[in-house]
């Protein structure tokens, strides 16, 4: 009788196995580790080179400008940034260089979009003609933006040595970058989503938001940041046609030159790195506005 009242103490031969009330014990996850690197020895090598290149080439320089420009402390350094006439220098450069890198994101993607999807004649002469900024001298550039805009103009616009000046030069030399940033895009992309979008009743500025523009943003963006970039640092087309007048049309180039010449390096360098820092911050902006407009898309 005791025995029968008795809670078995262990499984018999003929036993099933006891069931844990508590359900089976949850089983440990294996941790995950990071990214696993995929670099095969020669692709290894050939990276190692690209950042060894790329640092001589780049990183090296920039943290010897930036070395020097703190060589007299932050007195030399704001003593650089609230001089009148670098401070105008600074404000005509970065204002022009905005101004031309927006009229080129309109102007660029229309002139792409053109050479896209329209069909002319001569259309393969103005996709040549495009190149011409590339291949030019900027010296050069400038001697023909002054024969034209010059005193003696054959259109009788005479724009030489003034703010139209400046932008007529940056915008001569930057027009290809968003041009042949979205030229490619706009060849790969299937004109057969837009009739798909138009043909469920979308309208052109519906299409445009959420077909064109995810496709098209990363594109007209790195362009932007591009065209900005080299305006910033432009220096030979402006040469002759701006006159490089103190407070007027002197850009910040033509003043860097002007520090190096008398002398005085790390006032150049004070100045060129904050170039690089207002370079810096344009371009991680517009990579801001293209992940939010590609998400959106």
């Amino acid at each position: 009788m005791t025995d029968l009242l008795a809670p078995p103490t262990a499984d018999g031969p003929g036993d099933p196995p006891a069931v844990d009330p508590a359900g089976p014990a949850p089983r440990r996850r294996a941790r995950r580790s990071g990214p696993r690197s995929t670099l095969t020895p020669g692709a290894g090598l050939g990276l190692g080179i690209a950042v060894a290149w790329f640092s001589v080439l780049v990183m090296l320089p920039l943290a010897v400008v930036v070395g020097t420009a703190g060589e007299g402390g932050w007195q030399r350094y704001w003593s650089v940034v609230s001089n009148g006439q670098t401070w105008a220098a600074i404000t005509l450069t970065v204002g022009q260089a905005a101004l031309v890198t927006a009229v080129n994101v309109v102007v660029g993607t229309v002139i792409a979009w053109v050479l896209v999807r329209d069909s002319f004649w001569g259309k393969r002469v103005l996709d040549v003609i495009i190149d011409v900024p590339f291949a030019l001298p900027t010296i050069v550039a400038g001697l023909v933006l002054l024969s034209l805009y010059g005193p003696h103009s054959p259109i009788g616009v005479h724009w030489a040595f003034t703010r139209y000046a400046v932008f007529l030069a940056l915008a001569f030399v930057t027009l290809p970058f968003v041009v042949r940033t979205v030229q490619p895009v706009l060849e790969e992309l299937d004109p057969d989503a837009e009739e798909a979008a138009a043909s469920l009743g979308a309208g052109r500025l519906i299409t445009l938001r959420r077909v064109l523009l995810p496709a098209l943003v990363p594109a007209i963006t790195a362009g932007a940041a591009l065209s900005f970039a080299r305006a910033i640092s432009e220096y030979g087309s402006l040469v002759l046609l701006s006159g490089n007048r103190p407070y007027q049309t002197e850009v910040v180039s033509v003043r860097v030159l002007s520090f190096i010449e008398n002398g005085n390096t790390a006032s150049a360098a004070a100045l060129a790195s904050i170039m690089l820092a207002i370079a810096l911050v344009v371009i991680v902006l517009l990579d801001v506005v293209q992940r939010r407009v590609s998400r959106r898309g």
